[in-house]
């Protein structure tokens, strides 16, 4: 079973399909981090916002 795998992965790896589904692999991890980090950044901004915009609107109410 083991062997088979490890045939397997070799050819995988010495075909010209393994590096290109390598480069596929690592292209989309990045793009997979960049769209996370994206998405934090912007909650994080939009939290602030709304904190904002609720502290103005709580000013203008208590008046």
């Amino acid at each position: 079973m083991l062997a088979k795998c490890r045939a397997a992965l070799l050819n995988f790896l010495t075909h010209e399909d393994g590096p290109t589904a390598v480069e596929y692999a690592v292209m989309l991890a990045l793009i997979i981090v960049i769209c996370l980090t994206a998405v934090q950044l912007l909650g994080q901004n939009t939290s602030a916002s709304f904190l904002n915009t609720a502290q103005c609107v709580e000013g203008t109410m208590g008046s």
